[in-house]
């Protein structure tokens, strides 16, 4: 399974066809900081490549999980909710976001790569 990045800093991991698992990465978790309270969007919510699908409130800040790929979201991290530490703990594995079955698979081809992603957030 491999992961794939957002300028939006969100990762999207393939799990098979038309399934991914959609998360924050490591580096917008460390910027956010402390993480204080996280709204999740409502499962069989259609969404579209650019909304902003979740809010991520932090003792900093507040921000938006801006959805990476369009699809149909069909599970939600509901242990997100009473825990938000889980992303700032594991942020690409235990606090991952939301689950969306894909609309427009087309639109995993526009996102970077591992090795893409890195020289971005580098720059």
């Amino acid at each position: 399974m491999s992961f794939k990045y957002s300028e939006d800093h969100a990762w999207v991991k393939v799990q098979d066809e038309d399934l991914v698992t959609i998360g924050i990465t490591d580096f917008a978790q460390e910027q956010l900081g402390d993480l204080v309270y996280i709204e999740l969007p409502k499962v069989g919510h259609e969404c579209s490549r650019g909304d902003n699908i979740s809010v991520i409130e932090s003792v900093k800040s507040a921000s938006d999980l801006v959805a990476p790929v369009s699809g149909e979201i069909v599970e939600v991290n509901d242990r997100l909710e009473d825990d938000p530490e889980l992303v700032s703990e594991d942020s690409m594995g235990e606090g991952w976001f939301i689950k969306v079955k894909l609309s427009k698979r087309s639109e995993l081809d526009e996102l970077m790569d591992d090795e893409s992603y890195q020289a971005f957030i580098e720059d």
